[in-house]
């Protein structure tokens, strides 16, 4: 484990322009520095990075971070082995220290994630003693080097063989890594603890950094279930998650595709025959959050299933998921194997080349919708054609990329033999968003949505931007009821003790704590990436800020005393206080001097 003073130096040592032109070539732009974004396919740069804020950002796909994570997503590197390769090019040794966890951090994130390499380290071990595991996975073709590369272990029959490496076993914390599992025997009052994967091969799922957060396991010879995953944990959500994405940023990158199958074995087989852009959902349906993480990464997502009827179905579900994400420029579309294949075995008799022509003529999202809803009625009658339109409308009303939702309806408008205009009734395009409001570019709300943006979320991107204004914000006028509260009392400390501190170092700092994620939604703020102006009195807006936070923190402060007057539990001195605020509050919207409070109670 490294030590993040030894983290935030060595961001505070480095120079992120410097970083990041090693790989790509950046252009001076005013204050900061640009070039067509390296994580998604672009024509005009969109790709901008900090040197006052050590950060980077891209408009277009919205890949932001500092150096570290930089060679994390470009590179492929894990977070410590990303730290190691920028220590190297300033000549710091990196420190560690003995990561294993201990009962105090038991409980917590980073006691799990301990618990979850050794877990990892056990059965990589167990894998190399088994002739029958190891016989297995070459069996169907597998090498040792995708093996090392995917982490594949073996998990030994036998119901208690963790014990042996953790020396906690029976206790509580253990049980929230989805190792082992409880059961009480009928007539027992204690329950039976015993090992989760017993007799399987073994799949880590890492999250993006390479930290593993899960394992699926897939039994050898005979049993049920075939796979077994880890079940939710405060590491691992399915629906969030996908296996071998970490392994396959790069590939997916360079061909600007990721391909979406059912299996890790899929996985792990296309890219045994050089197919490395693959990834698999982890037992569950594709969710709205597993496509739009695919179609941050990449402009082309290819669904992969069998032919059979099963294979239809979760091909329908992804493409119900699909709809209300989709935007122009972006292409989902479907891939159906024969029926007695999966990729697995259609790679190993066909080869990579042979795959490849099978995705690249995947059948688009749009010819896959009207295909499977044409097939289910008689287009022939007027009757067909209406109850086509019936089923088709909702599906089509959720599209609200605007190009394609309009292609889609003029298709929709030639198989029911409609006219445009008809169709536009019938399914009317979505509203058009309201044009954004203020000095800087805001993101439209979702639909039906207005968002109100507590005034603690707009302190929090100002601070970001300019940390040195975080010395005028008083901690105590900040309300920490609500997230962008408490990550701005913790930001606002954090920048007060050092001035000098960047956005960079904020970023690793934060990370894996509670407000990470409300910081990285402060930091995709347009706001982060405006170049200081100097027609902007930036003192005098913050100022302005604390002042609404200071009639906000008296109105509160008021109704409390309001509330305790109409309960006749009010003090002289309470009185005395409610009065002046009464007054001060008055006088403050009001715009009039202060008088002298009369008394109103």
């Amino acid at each position: 484990m490294i030590p993040q003073e030894f983290i935030q130096s060595l961001l505070g040592r480095v120079d992120i322009v410097d970083v990041v032109d090693r790989h790509v070539k950046l252009k001076k732009a005013g204050a900061n520095f640009q070039a067509c974004c390296p994580f998604h396919n672009e024509k005009t740069p969109s790709f901008s990075v900090s040197p006052t804020k050590q950060f980077y950002h891209c408009f277009g796909c919205g890949a932001h971070g500092n150096a570290i994570g930089f060679l994390m997503e470009f590179s492929g590197y894990a977070y410590p082995e990303a730290i190691r390769a920028l220590a190297e090019t300033v000549g710091m040794p990196v420190p560690e220290t003995q990561a294993r966890y201990d009962k105090s951090a038991a409980a917590t994130v980073p006691g799990l994630a301990a618990r979850m390499n050794d877990a990892l380290a056990y059965f990589r071990a167990e894998l190399k003693k088994s002739k029958p595991a190891i016989d297995y996975l070459k069996g169907r073709g597998l090498s040792g080097e995708i093996a090392v590369r995917y982490g594949l272990g073996f998990a030994p029959d036998g119901w208690q063989n963790l014990e042996a490496i953790f020396p906690d076993y029976a206790t509580a914390p253990l049980k929230d890594t989805g190792l082992v599992i409880d059961t009480e025997a009928e007539g027992e009052k204690k329950s039976r603890r015993y090992d989760r994967f017993r007799n399987r091969v073994m799949f880590p799922i890492l999250d993006a950094r390479g930290n593993v957060i899960g394992f699926g396991g897939r039994v050898i010879g005979p049993g049920e279930p075939k796979y077994l995953n880890s079940p939710e944990t405060p590491l691992f959500e399915k629906g969030r998650e996908l296996y071998g994405l970490y392994q396959a940023r790069r590939a997916i990158r360079d061909a600007n595709q990721v391909i979406v199958v059912e299996g890790y074995m899929d996985v792990v087989a296309l890219a045994q025959h050089g197919v490395e852009n693959a990834v698999a959902t982890l037992g569950t349906a594709t969710t709205p959050m597993h496509l739009s993480k695919l179609l941050k990464m990449a402009d082309n997502v290819v669904f992969c299933f069998d032919g059979d009827s099963a294979g239809r179905k979760a091909a329908w579900r992804a493409l119900e998921i699909g709809l209300p994400v989709l935007a122009d420029g972006k292409v989902v579309s479907f891939l159906f194997l024969p029926a007695e294949d999966d990729p697995d075995t259609f790679v190993r008799r066909e080869g990579k080349a042979a795959f490849i022509a099978a995705a690249a003529d995947a059948k688009p999202l749009s010819q896959f919708l009207f295909s499977e809803l044409v097939s289910r009625v008689d287009m022939a009658s007027d009757e067909g054609r209406a109850r086509f339109l019936a089923q088709a409308r909702p599906l089509v009303s959720q599209v609200e990329a605007p190009a394609l939702g309009a292609m889609l309806r003029k298709r929709l408008a030639e198989l029911a033999r409609l006219e445009p205009g008809e169709i536009d009734r019938l399914v009317p395009p979505p509203a058009a968003a309201a044009p954004p409001q203020g000095r800087w570019p805001t993101t439209p709300p979702a639909r039906g949505i207005r968002r109100i943006v507590p005034i603690e979320s707009r302190l929090l991107a100002r601070v970001l931007h300019q940390p040195s204004l975080a010395a005028m914000i008083p901690t105590e006028l900040i309300r920490t009821y609500n997230a962008e509260g408490g990550a701005l009392k913790e930001i606002v400390a954090y920048f007060a003790e050092d001035p000098t501190r960047t956005m960079g170092q904020a970023s690793a700092y934060f990370d894996g704590t509670e407000h990470a994620v409300t910081l990285m939604s402060s930091l995709e703020d347009p706001l982060l990436n405006e170049v200081d102006d100097p027609d902007i009195d930036y003192v005098a807006e913050i100022d302005h800020m604390v002042g609404e936070l200071r009639l906000l923190k008296a109105g509160e402060r008021r109704s409390e005393l309001v509330q305790l007057l109409g309960q006749g539990d009010l003090t002289g001195e309470q009185r005395a206080e409610l009065e002046g605020l009464m007054s001060s509050l008055a006088t403050e919207k009001s715009g009039i001097p202060p008088t002298e409070p009369r008394s109103k109670f």
